[in-house]
């Protein structure tokens, strides 16, 4: 609201491991494409298979968003200069079915450099990086800003 930002419905978006991935993609590349310079997409699945202690399901959603999520955007923005963040907003392991502050990994890909990094994106490669946010506020000043 305050960063001129608003909800966007998406068709099928439930919250849970049969959400519309896709559709969530779309309507965020629709948004770049209409002006928008900044989209947030929240997918919830992860966090509620987390609690629910489902391990396939979990794999499952994180690997449809991997597929429907981001190679849809990476689709859709081809040839454009871009940068897109990925992370989770907290930890949920299954072996204790809540919310942990455990360190998440997170990875910012732009189209503009070329690849460099992890090949992998979990949270062993990411602790192998050495690059850890201790506050989790400045994580966006290093999206925005670090070029």
């Amino acid at each position: 609201v305050c960063a001129g930002m608003r909800t966007v419905e998406v068709e099928g978006a439930t919250g849970n491991v049969h959400t519309n991935y896709k559709g969530k993609a779309k309507a965020a590349v629709q948004e770049l494409a209409g002006g928008q310079d900044f989209v947030y997409i929240h997918i919830e699945a992860p966090d509620e298979c987390g609690h629910r202690a489902e391990l396939e399901n979990k794999v499952l959603s994180i690997e449809l968003i991997d597929k429907e999520v981001i190679g849809t955007i990476l689709e859709g923005l081809k040839g454009q200069d871009f940068r897109i963040m990925v992370l989770p907003d907290h930890s949920t392991p299954l072996s204790v079915r809540t919310h942990t502050q455990d360190p998440v990994p997170f990875v910012i890909y732009d189209s503009t450099k070329a690849k460099a990094g992890q090949a992998v994106f979990n949270e062993q490669s990411a602790s192998q990086t050495g690059l850890f946010v201790d506050k989790g506020y400045t994580l966006m000043d290093k999206f925005i800003f670090d070029r």
